[in-house]
């Protein structure tokens, strides 16, 4: 698979260049991504930058390629090349705002999890010049615990997101991941009626990076495996439906990338939408996309259940009561199907 890469910066004189380095993975550090593990062994380093390095194979794990998304086991051996390292500055304290928020979207704990009810807008970690994002304020919040994302969720995304407490648990629950264990089902609006009834997308998908770092995603067949089930929920006439997704993979911006490959974008979509149905949705109140992930449910391996759960937020749930009292205005003739009155 070839992508295309950002020009390599100019080397700045304020940076220091590191030496080739080696490591190998401890119990504790098992289970992670290797674009995490190599972001924090590069302290100073940008986060896009390390995507370069990975992507361009110069990081090594025992002695062969790999992507960023590989999940690192015990005694793996990483190679990392030179680097220029800018001098590290403390980000300082979070700001309380986020603090607040965050306070307020944690919606479960106990001595393994953290569930948080993320908010639409914030990103789940920093970088790109964001200083904290939800994991780098929770881990400053919590200074004595060693948290770690479970998964991803975009940035414009709001909803049930996981947060391991201990590495021991960072690797059950990336392990159920892998074999299909943990359920994640999503709401979103798409454009137009769903006629497709329950709809199992299978279509491999492929990310691509363009010049300036934004990462693109698209059908490919020299992609990887990417599966989605729709099922309508709701429909409003011909103009919009609510679907519930449930992921059997966890790609970049799957459910959006599959929903266009449907015909069907996500509302509010800037990337893989439709113009004209975003300002059709912003005019009913839509200041954001129409994905939410409302519930992740699983077994652990030593026995018992777990089930979480979110609603709708409320600037979701106000779209869908204007979409639905425009659609029974439409039923009953005092409006067009373009949402215009009649003459």
């Amino acid at each position: 698979m070839s992508y295309v890469e950002d020009p390599l910066e100019e080397p700045d004189a304020r940076g220091t260049r590191t030496e080739v380095q080696h490591f190998e993975v401890s119990a504790e550090e098992a289970g992670q991504r290797l674009d995490n593990y190599v972001h924090k062994r590069l302290s100073g380093v940008p986060r896009s930058r390390v995507y370069r390095v990975i992507r361009k194979g110069e990081v090594r794990v025992n002695g062969r390629r790999a992507g960023p998304e590989t999940r690192l086991e015990p005694h793996d051996r990483i190679r990392i090349p030179p680097v220029r390292v800018m001098p590290r500055t403390d980000p300082g304290q979070p700001p309380p705002q986020l603090c607040a928020t965050l306070a307020k979207a944690i919606i479960y704990e106990d001595d393994r999890l953290l569930v948080l009810d993320k908010p639409a807008g914030l990103a789940v970690h920093g970088g790109s010049g964001l200083s904290f994002g939800v994991i780098e304020a929770l881990r400053r919040l919590r200074p004595n615990e060693s948290l770690e994302l479970v998964h991803r969720l975009d940035r414009d995304t709001s909803g049930c997101l996981l947060v391991a407490r201990d590495a021991g648990t960072l690797r059950t629950l990336h392990a159920l991941m892998r074999g299909d264990g943990v359920e994640k089902r999503y709401l979103a609006l798409v454009r137009g009626k769903w006629e497709l009834g329950a709809k199992r997308i299978d279509v491999p998908l492929r990310t691509d990076t363009r010049v300036g770092g934004e990462r693109t995603v698209r059908a490919a067949s020299s992609g990887k495996r990417s599966v989605s089930e729709f099922r309508p929920v709701q429909f409003f006439g011909r103009a919009a439906t609510l679907v519930e997704v449930k992921l059997r993979t966890g790609r970049t911006h799957q459910i959006r990338v599959h929903a266009q490959h449907a015909a069907h974008p996500v509302a509010g979509d800037d990337k893989y939408g439709d113009a004209s149905f975003n300002d059709e949705l912003r005019e009913l109140g839509l200041r954001r996309m129409f994905l939410h992930a409302h519930s992740l449910s699983f077994a652990w391996p030593q026995g018992g259940e777990f089930s979480v759960s979110t609603p709708l937020p409320p600037e979701l749930a106000v779209v869908l009561d204007e979409l639905g009292a425009r659609t029974d205005r439409t039923r009953r003739g005092e409006l067009r199907a373009d949402g215009n009155r009649p003459r």
